[in-house]
């Protein structure tokens, strides 16, 4: 049985985070692990409080997973401030760690802000640099390339100007683009389009997070970038098509619409 650690925030309503990330994991048929860097309590309409976890004690979970069940792929979730930046970057490098999705997350589905903003040089220098995949949205590769996107001409300039610094599988998610759903990867000068359409559902809290665990899932299975991109998107668009409706705000999907 492949192994995928996540290291992520948490969602109690268990539509985001850990909880959405072990749900697509099961989902996958992979043994999932988790390493928690920070307690979020979030809902569907929003995020009220967020308690992050002591650098120190990230460090001690990194170690306590690596020395005992090594993952065959990981996905990098919430990572709020920089301390904790730095102590993942130093132990995913102490334990030669590969096959790394990083998911920048800075901004919840509901809208409430997740990073600091001091952490984004950290997060490019240190981070992104180990990840085989970053899986940014609109807004996230807004604040990585430093200009606004509107258009999928822009979401090309922005992983162009995102690959002078990180040289790795750039997937900039159009699910933000009025028109369509679009998503874009970009590596090596190379575009490819994944033409998506646009689901009639508004129900999409922790589709960034269900989208990089199912990359990591596929990556872990020995699957290739691309195809393990194109996987997980027909997973996410079943998870969207079954039209799970909980919650007062923006609801989760249904991880487990293919079992």
């Amino acid at each position: 049985m492949k192994k995928v650690l996540t290291i992520a925030g948490t969602d109690p309503t268990g539509g985001a985070g850990i909880q959405a990330d072990l749900k697509t994991m099961i989902s996958h048929k992979i043994y999932g692990m988790s390493v928690i860097t920070a307690l979020v309590a979030q809902n569907t309409t929003g995020v009220f409080k967020v308690v992050e976890s002591a650098p120190e004690f990230v460090a001690q979970q990194l170690d306590a997973v690596f020395t005992d069940i090594y993952p065959d792929a990981i996905k990098i979730g919430m990572v709020s401030n920089k301390e904790i930046i730095s102590v993942i970057a130093d132990k995913l490098i102490e334990y030669n760690a590969g096959k790394i999705v990083l998911d920048p997350v800075m901004i919840a589905t509901s809208g409430g802000r997740l990073f600091k903003d001091d952490s984004i040089d950290m997060l490019m220098t240190k981070l992104m640099p180990l990840s085989e995949v970053i899986t940014p949205n609109i807004q996230e590769a807004q604040v990585l390339c430093g200009f606004p996107i509107e258009d999928k001409q822009d979401m090309e300039r922005a992983a162009a100007k995102i690959s002078e610094k990180y040289s790795g599988y750039i997937l900039i998610k159009g699910g933000h683009l009025t028109y369509c759903s679009d998503d874009l990867l970009y590596c090596d000068g190379q575009f490819t389009w994944y033409e998506q359409e646009r689901i009639n559902n508004p129900n999409t809290h922790g589709t960034g997070c269900t989208l990089s665990s199912a990359i990591a899932c596929n990556l872990a299975e020995g699957y290739d970038v691309k195809t393990s991109i194109l996987n997980s998107k027909s997973y996410l668009t079943g998870a969207l098509k079954s039209n799970l409706n909980l919650g007062k705000g923006k609801g989760p999907l249904n991880h487990c619409w293919n079992l």
